[in-house]
Parts: structure tokens; C-alpha cells; sequence
């Protein structure tokens, strides 16, 4: 088994300075629809050639640290034949690999879900780390609404994602712990403060009692945010001052970093809000580093660029180079909207 040291050595790696993590592990129903929305059939040929385009990106490992990949990536090859796990790590991007099965209906909770996969995780663990996965991830969802989320639903979450960590740690496998706090609802920013709040004070909870190792182990939460239909939603500014209080009383030091999951904001937003939380860092001398983990948001781009199309690589790997440095640019604090209007070419 890997030691902690080596854990922890991966987990600063990943949130290295400049550097975030690329979400790339949509399951294929997500992925079907995010290709519907260009006019892309989702077949498997289709998603490896999507996949490899953004993995083969000329300067990309500039910015990206490591690619959370789905089960049906970690096993392609790139069409030369070389495993995309081995594409990536070529670059110095580091291979990861989602191992949850998905959120499903909580018994007895209605309108709540609870992730699922903990079955045969060990096993799937020892597979994955042969195929080359260093890191790995497990999401688990709590929605805001009328008398939710219970206590209920929030513990078997959390005992979860700590089951999942651990196992992970087990198998020398560094574990991202995503407790997601939807957007979703007209809730304001006080609302998504107090249950981000008692979501991660609980999952630490239970990540000690399951004996994880803080310091081999990164976190992935949402942003405080007010719901996507609220009537005034909280500017930058505040997002930042909530979110940096809310975590100064739930998550340890001893974590190495916090990647932030894009949760649904559009790409502008995301990253105008990881600059702002970044800046307010530096002043109030937060101790972990403050990445990001993102999906759509910086794949939104360069999947409507490529449509399916190859002879719109070139055109993608652009867009997906450009989404990467906005983004590193914000995850240092150093982002500003003209940045938006400098589609720059890779080099």
C-alpha cells in the first residue's frame, strides 16, 4: 500500500500552484445530453475521439494537474493505441477515476438521494490503481428545498464519502471527497451557507471516524451560492466573504487543498467567483490552496467548438486551452474579464 506520504505528496501535486483538476467524468447519460446539445450521436467512438482531443491539448498541463476520468475512459486507447491513461501521464497530468455509481432515491426521504457504490469498491480500487488511477472521486448531493435536506440525509452521505475515502487510502489511491450542495431553487446565499455548513461539518465528522488521513485526501464542495432561481443573487464579492467564513469553521488545515466543483455556473461565473474567493485568501491568509475542479466549466467551450467535427480540433483545443489559462489565472487571483476577449493559441 502507499503510505501517507506519498498520499500526501499526490494531493499537493494535484493542487499544485497555477494548476486545477479537469472533470472529464461525465457518466453517459450526462455526456448524451451534453453532445445533444450540439448534434453529436453519443457513441463510444465519439466520446474517445472528444476525450483524447482535450487530453492531447498542447500546453494544457501548464494549468491542468490531473483528469478524473469515467469507467469506460480509464480502459480506451487513443486512436494510435496508446491508452489515454498513458496520454495523459506523458504530460505530467495525473489519471484519476470516478467510482460512484450515481445518486439514487434516499428510502424514506422524499426528494432526497443518496450515492451509491460502495459494493465491490475495494476490489474495483485494486483495478483502477493496475490501470494506472492515482486519485478518485465519489459525489454525493444534498438538495435545498421545502423542509430538506433532513439530518437524515446528510449522515448516510457523509458516512459515505468517508467509507469511499478510506477504502481509497486503502488501495494507496488519493481520495477527492465531493459533497455537493445544489444550486438548484430560489434559496438566497444565507440558505446554501447554513447547509454547506452542517454538510461539511458532518462529513469530517465521519472522515474521523473512519481514520482518514487529512493530509492524503482533497476536498471538493460547492461555492456558498444563492440558488439559481433567487431573485437577487449574491454578487463575487460576497460569494467569496461567505464561502472562505463558511469553511473556516468546518474543514481542517491539515487538508491539503479544496477543488471546487463548477456545481452549474456558467463559465463566466465560475470563474469570476474562484478569482474573488482566491484574492479574499490572500488577505485573510486561508491555509489550504484553492483550486478548482471543474467540468462544464471548462469543457462548455471547446464542446460546442468541436461539434463533432474533426476537422474543428485544432479550433477546440484552442477553446479548451483558453477556459484552462482563465481559469488558472483565477485560481491564483489574478483573473480579469478582458481575459475573456483573448482566445490565445497554445505556446
Amino acid at each position: 500500500m502507499t503510505n501517507g506520504t506519498d498520499l500526501g505528496r499526490i494531493s499537493r501535486a494535484l493542487v499544485a500552484p497555477r494548476k486545477g483538476i479537469l472533470a472529464a467524468d461525465e457518466s453517459s447519460g450526462t455526456i448524451k445530453r451534453r453532445f445533444d446539445l450540439i448534434g453529436v450521436e453519443s457513441t463510444q467512438e465519439k466520446r474517445r475521439e472528444y476525450r483524447e482531443l482535450l487530453f492531447r491539448t498542447a500546453g494544457a498541463a501548464e494549468f491542468i494537474s490531473g483528469v478524473i476520468l469515467y469507467d469506460e475512459t480509464i480502459r480506451q486507447n487513443a486512436a494510435d493505441g496508446t491508452p489515454l491513461v498513458e496520454v495523459l501521464s506523458r504530460q505530467g497530468i495525473i489519471p484519476g477515476i470516478k467510482v460512484d455509481i450515481g445518486a439514487k432515491s434516499l428510502a424514506g426521504a422524499a426528494g432526497e438521494l443518496v450515492t451509491e457504490g460502495l459494493d465491490g469498491l475495494r476490489e474495483r480500487f485494486a483495478e483502477y490503481k493496475a490501470l494506472g488511477a492515482r486519485f478518485s472521486k465519489w459525489r454525493a448531493v444534498v438538495t435545498i428545498g421545502p423542509g430538506i435536506p433532513s439530518d437524515y440525509c446528510i449522515e448516510v452521505n457523509a458516512h459515505a464519502l468517508a467509507r469511499f475515502a478510506a477504502l481509497s487510502q486503502e488501495a494507496g489511491i488519493v481520495p477527492i471527497v465531493e459533497p455537493e450542495v445544489l444550486m438548484d431553487g430560489d434559496h438566497a446565499i444565507d440558505r446554501c451557507f447554513a447547509v454547506t455548513r452542517v454538510t461539511l461539518r458532518e462529513v469530517f465528522r465521519q472522515l474521523a471516524g473512519q481514520g482518514v488521513d487529512l493530509e492524503g485526501m482533497l476536498l471538493k464542495p460547492n461555492m456558498v451560492l444563492s440558488g439559481k432561481e433567487a431573485a437577487e443573487r449574491a454578487p463575487a464579492a460576497e460569494v467569496a466573504r461567505r464561502t472562505l467564513a463558511c469553511f473556516k469553521e468546518t474543514i481542517p488545515a491539515t487538508v491539503p487543498g479544496i477543488v471546487f466543483l463548477s456545481g452549474g455556473q456558467s463559465d463566466d461565473e465560475a470563474t469570476t467567483n474562484l478569482d474573488a474567493i482566491n484574492r479574499l485568501a490572500v488577505e485573510v491568509g486561508a491555509p489550504w490552496e484553492l483550486s478548482f475542479s471543474y467540468g462544464r466549466g471548462l469543457q462548455a467551450a471547446p464542446q460546442k467548438a468541436w461539434s463533432g467535427r474533426p476537422e474543428n480540433g485544432e479550433i477546440a483545443q484552442r477553446a479548451f486551452y483558453h477556459r484552462a489559462k482563465v481559469t488558472s489565472a483565477a485560481r491564483q487571483g489574478k483573473y480579469s474579464r478582458t481575459m475573456e476577449a483573448e482566445l490565445a493559441a497554445p505556446g
